[in-house]
């Protein structure tokens, strides 16, 4: 069984396919989405998901989130006395969705074809298939999110023919694709997006803004003020989807504060990161060839995209309404598990063909002769492989040593669309050793090679002597070693993963402890004794009177966590 997971920002879910298409897998709580947080409890038990997410705003120092944006980089999260690379806490994650996944499909599960923002590089690609292998998966495929979510439409109608554009706005990403589906063909057209766009940075902006109302600044706020005000912000964000303002008591200091914020005044603080987001837009229309009117679907993904401010721009860029038929949370998800399917060659997919490309531009450095000097330019960028080519590609050119003599050539790789490379992101360099020619340049075929994984191969061969060497990527930042895998992957088997069985109650108590910080008087009095009550029905180890309790404490958790917000 191959699944499909859509590892996000703020969420992550896993799917699998059936004969009646993509299905989602429930986690030990009963539910689709999965919060990608992970919590240190007692230095030495990891525990993943909502619980964890509860616990960003009550133990801040030991839970943490929105890692996926440092994926490729050599940033560490400390928890605890620990420290985690980025692929190791999405790795927590992950291993946290293939335990839920064995569970409701009552087998081992090894194998995953997982979701990744359309302009990841090559050194985030990476690193997340490192994170699935520490995680014990291996990776079947990754498939870009705007193509994801295509799949999962274009499967209700895969015998019919139109262009889609695919708006998908996650917590961190933002990502553009358009996609035409003719006679059960699904074709990627052009890709664009921003790497660093994305529902945190919009979260930001109202945390900034309860700050200042506050008369704060965040280096000398307290981390648990900082992850009270930051859970808030989300609040507001979501809140301001259906209503035209809202107001919070935020209690500071043993004073209560009100903190309020109108949709208006929202709209104006972020209209810069929604004008970031016609950028790409414009490019994929672009790239691809078309005009707006050419559009036949506008389909919008990612949580983010339910913000009012996110429907209205693209409703007055295309003049029509974008379709969300499906729940922008899950749909990546679900097609991510039609990919698997593709994979697995299931027979209900036996009539759908899959293509994508490569959502930038592959090159390498250049230097070249200035008319009519001696003189050489460094630094330039020569394109291989152009954005938006159909994948899987290759593609081959030549090059030359620089001056007569010379035995060894030194192939930097790039990626980016700027001419110079200093303005582009290197993702590998390795030299290559030629026969020494006094009299002439010495040549060598490059051959750039991009699979539908979005893994790049790169080999050099010498023209005269045949001798070839493949891409070592060296230096990279994000780039873990098979051996460094290997090693994270036995130390996280090390760490206790908190038990499946007790997530529920963990996630209860954590929802418990996040309203108690944000309450006072007698208010927090109440939310003390519901505690003592359940811990005291949980020492009875009555699993009926256990599940009982928490289903009530559930229900007083809905209006405990809602009554300080009104329109």
């Amino acid at each position: 069984m191959i699944i499909g997971i859509d590892l996000g920002t703020t969420n992550s879910l896993a799917a699998y396919f059936t004969d009646e298409g993509p299905k989602l897998i429930p986690n030990s709580l009963g539910q689709d989405l999965t919060p990608s947080a992970v919590y240190l409890k007692d230095k030495a038990e990891v525990v993943t998901g909502a619980s964890a997410k509860n616990h960003l705003v009550t133990h801040p120092k030991d839970a943490t989130s929105k890692f996926k944006r440092y994926m490729g980089t050599n940033q560490q999260t400390r928890l605890g006395e620990q420290n985690f690379r980025p692929e190791e806490l999405s790795a927590l994650i992950l291993k946290s969705l293939k335990a839920d996944a064995e569970v409701h499909l009552g087998e081992t599960v090894t194998e995953a074809v997982i979701s990744v923002p359309a302009y990841f590089n090559d050194i985030q690609r990476k690193a997340t298939i490192a994170a699935a292998e520490i995680a014990g998966l291996k990776v079947r495929r990754l498939v870009n999110e705007p193509t994801a979510a295509a799949l999962a439409y274009g499967l209700q109608d895969k015998d019919g023919e139109n262009t889609f554009l695919v708006v998908d706005l996650g917590g961190g990403t933002f990502d553009v694709s358009i996609l035409e589906m003719f006679s059960g063909v699904m074709e990627v057209r052009a890709s664009a997006g921003d790497a660093f766009l994305g529902g945190e940075d919009f979260t930001d902006r109202i945390l900034n803004h309860f700050l200042d109302k506050l008369k704060l600044k965040a280096k000398k706020v307290s981390a648990d003020d900082l992850a009270r005000l930051r859970a808030l912000a989300d609040r507001a964000k979501h809140a301001l989807t259906e209503q035209s303002a809202v107001e919070f008591s935020y209690a500071y200091k043993g004073a209560e504060h009100a903190l309020s914020l109108s949709r208006t005044s929202f709209e104006e603080m972020v209209s810069d990161l929604v004008a970031r987001m016609r950028i790409p837009i414009q490019r994929a229309i672009s790239d691809a060839g078309l005009r707006a009117d050419e559009v036949d679907r506008i389909v919008l993904v990612g949580g983010a995209t339910r913000m009012g401010i996110v429907r209205t721009l693209i409703t007055r860029l295309f003049k029509r309404f974008p379709e969300h038929d499906l729940d922008p949370d899950r749909v990546v998800a679900l097609g991510a598990a039609v990919q698997a399917g593709l994979v697995a060659r299931d027979k209900a997919l036996d009539e759908m063909v899959m293509t994508d490309v490569c959502p930038f531009t592959l090159g390498y450095e250049v230097s070249k002769q200035l008319p009519g000097h001696d003189k050489w330019e460094d630094g330039l960028f020569s394109p291989l492989i152009e954005r938006n080519t159909v994948i899987p590609a290759s593609r081959t050119t030549e090059g030359s040593v620089l001056k007569p003599g010379q035995t060894e050539i030194q192939l930097n790789i790039f990626q980016g669309e700027a001419p110079y490379v200093k303005d582009n992101i290197q993702i590998g360099s390795f030299s290559i050793r030629v026969p020494l020619n006094r009299k002439e340049r010495e040549s060598i075929e490059v051959r750039f090679t991009y699979d539908n994984s979005g893994v790049l191969e790169v080999i050099a061969k010498s023209l005269t002597t045949g001798n070839h060497k493949k891409l070592i990527i060296e230096g990279n930042p994000g780039a873990l070693t098979q051996a460094q895998i290997e090693e994270r992957f036995k130390e996280l088997e090390k760490i206790k993963i908190h038990p499946r069985e007790e997530a529920a109650n963990e996630a209860i108590l954590s929802r418990l402890a996040a309203v108690y910080e944000n309450s006072l008087g007698e208010k927090r009095e109440y939310i003390s004794d519901l505690l003592s009550q359940f811990n005291t029905v949980l020492s009875s180890y009555d699993k009926r009177a256990i599940d009982e309790f928490r289903d009530h404490l559930a229900a007083q958790l809905e209006s405990l966590e809602d009554s300080d917000v009104f329109s």
